[in-house]
């Protein structure tokens, strides 16, 4: 089928979905682990109820879900980093560090897979890099957010390439269950030794109010659910390039949003933007490079 104007919109509409997810992170009162932990049982139950009204298979190979659900603890990571990040600094910082997964995904996806790493990509990089310094330089009272961001970044690019080998033999859904299955597992082992070390005054703070629900919610049913389940589907008539463009706006509307909502808490020095604008060329130059590329190598070597 062909995509049509609807179908760019949608996917424009899950993109600024997905970049709220930072904002949602803030309206919600309850620290990042617990946040974390209700949205991924929540998602877990709704992916349940997904794979449940389509029929989809939730019997795989006993050792593919030991390493799936293993993967839900990189998830776990990312996420708890994520929020954590714009609470200690804002959802535009947290944004602008989560811009670099591609660069990430770069550097590993050669490690893990064994293909060869590609110039460009390296020289890509070199930029997110330079972005990075912009920032660093002009922001240092975040440094610890931005910091946050970037590791979030890197377990976002090792969780993406690993689910590339799983996708290729399980459906996306059943994958993303068993992910959210293992993140809550892992949460819920690590709340002991959160609770003694680093929850506030020793408690955690499972107790939340409608609101804290209603945000939740939204976070694990429209940002989780919702999202994944309408991408899958766009994934039959958009091309896999127009949707890794389109989703390399995530930063950028987030940051929009972010600013629109929180007014001047949200706005940085003008050094913060323009490391920002250096990221965010670089992953969107990624996608055209990567397609030239693929051109330049299926040529035949009598027309080079």
């Amino acid at each position: 089928m062909t995509a049509g104007p609807r179908d760019y919109l949608h996917l424009h509409f899950l993109v600024v979905i997905w970049g709220f997810t930072a904002i949602l992170g803030l309206l919600i009162s309850i620290p990042a682990v617990e946040m974390v932990f209700y949205r991924t049982l929540l998602a877990a139950g709704g992916l349940a109820l997904v794979l449940t009204a389509r029929r989809l298979r939730f019997d795989i190979d006993r050792v593919d879900i030991v390493k799936i659900t293993a993967t839900g603890f990189l998830i776990a990571g990312h996420w708890i980093l994520f929020f954590g990040s714009a609470r200690v600094s804002t959802a535009s910082v947290c944004l602008a560090g989560m811009a670099t997964t591609s660069f990430w995904t770069s550097l590993l996806e050669p490690w893990m897979t064994g293909r060869k790493v590609k110039l460009y990509e390296v020289l890509l990089g070199i930029l997110v890099i330079a972005g990075l310094y912009i920032i660093f330089r002009f922001e240092v009272d975040h440094g610890l957010g931005l910091l946050m961001a970037l590791a979030s970044a890197l377990l976002a690019a090792l969780f993406t390439v690993i689910n590339s080998k799983f996708t290729q033999r399980h459906n996306p859904f059943t994958i993303t269950f068993y992910e959210m299955i293992g993140a809550t597992l892992l949460i819920a082992l690590f709340f002991p030794l959160y609770r003694i070390s680093l929850a506030d005054q020793g408690q955690l703070q499972l107790g939340i109010s409608r609101m804290d629900f209603f945000y939740l919610s939204i976070l694990a049913f429209i940002c989780t659910v919702y999202a994944y389940s309408a991408s899958v589907h766009l994934m039959k008539r958009i091309s896999a390039f127009a949707i890794n463009l389109t989703v390399n706006l995530e930063p950028v509307y987030g940051i929009i949003l972010a600013v629109l909502i929180f007014g001047e808490r949200e706005k940085m020095q003008p050094g913060f933007y323009l490391g920002a604008l250096v990221i965010l060329i670089s992953v969107l130059a990624h996608p055209f490079l990567s397609r030239l590329y693929l051109r330049k190598q299926t040529v035949p070597d009598t027309l080079r």
